[in-house]
């Protein structure tokens, strides 16, 4: 049960169903410890019952460090790179799709959103540009099945990236300068 409960977790992208999967195993190891030491005792073994007892403790301060380096990672918003490298995988193989400039992506429960900036063709239309990007978006969602949304702006390719965004240095009447990241 431990295991189905870990592969499931992982599966659905659930950091709680992982951590009780391996309490579970965690719970179903110690028992079984707990008979080793006890048929060590009644072999005649008498440290069998404290190896066995440090032996449960290390397996538990181990899952407990994994469990909560895991839980930890999630209330931060960690994404794994190579959930990042997927993204950009499947987009430079997307009909159209010049350039993946930026990549941003965080949980929103069980899922994942991503925020993509692709760069097509400056000579294209508005409406080639939207076709293009609905497609990435429709082969983002299908490739990887984790992600429950993914937002995708399109930038002409002779200005892409997030510095093609930025609001430089300007003030409005009296106020004091300023500019937009």
């Amino acid at each position: 049960m431990a295991l189905v409960r870990i592969r499931v977790g992982k599966e659905i992208g659930s950091a709680a169903l992982i951590a009780d999967g391996y309490h579970a195993r965690v719970d179903g190891l110690t028992s079984l410890a707990v008979l080793f030491g006890a048929v060590g005792m009644w072999l005649g073994f008498p440290l069998a019952d404290p190896i066995v007892g440090l032996l449960i403790s290390v397996a538990i301060l181990q899952i407990v460090w994994e469990s909560g380096k895991a839980v930890f990672t999630r209330l931060l918003d960690g994404i794994d790179p190579e959930v990042i490298d997927e993204i950009r995988h499947a987009l430079n193989h997307a009909p159209g799709v010049h350039e993946v400039s930026e990549v941003r992506v965080r949980w929103l429960g069980h899922r994942l959103h991503a925020e993509v900036n692709i760069a097509v063709s400056s000579e294209l239309s508005v409406e080639k540009g939207h076709d293009i990007a609905k497609e990435a978006r429709h082969q983002l969602l299908h490739d990887l099945r984790y992600l429950s949304n993914a937002t995708i702006h399109i930038d002409p390719a002779n200005a892409s990236g997030e510095d093609h965004h930025r609001i430089r240095e300007h003030a409005h009447g009296d106020l004091p300068g300023h500019s937009h990241s």
